[in-house]
C-alpha cells in the first residue's frame, strides 16, 4: 500500500526474526540501506513496484509479494508464504489471489 492510514501508521524499514532467520522489510528496494548478507539477513521482502518477484544474491533471498490489494496496471494479484525450517532453509512460494 503506497498511500493511506495503513502506509502511515507502519515504519518505512524492519527487521523481523523468524525460527533464527532475519527478514529485511522494506517498502522500495531501492531505498535500501546495507548490504543484507553482511548484516545477516536471510531474507530481504520489498514492494513498491507491485510486480512479483523471487531471487538469491549473495545467499540472500530478495521475495517482491505483489499486492494483496485492488489489482493495479495489468499485474497479477498475488501474496507470498515463506516456509522457514528451524535448519535455516527458506522456501518461498507466490500465491495468485485472483484470475
Amino acid at each position: 500500500m503506497s498511500r493511506g492510514l495503513l502506509r502511515v501508521a507502519l515504519p518505512e524499514k524492519e527487521v523481523v526474526e523468524c525460527n533464527g532467520s532475519f527478514i529485511y522489510l522494506l517498502h522500495d528496494l531501492n531505498t535500501l540501506d546495507l548490504d543484507p548478507a553482511a548484516a545477516g539477513m536471510q531474507v530481504v521482502i520489498s514492494g513498491h513496484s507491485h510486480r512479483p518477484n523471487e531471487s538469491r544474491k549473495n545467499g540472500v533471498l530478495y521475495l517482491n509479494p505483489d499486492s494483496a490489494g485492488p489489482r493495479r496496471f495489468k499485474l497479477p494479484v498475488t501474496a507470498a508464504l515463506l516456509q522457514i525450517e528451524e535448519s535455516g532453509e527458506i522456501t518461498p512460494e507466490l500465491v495468485a489471489l485472483g484470475p
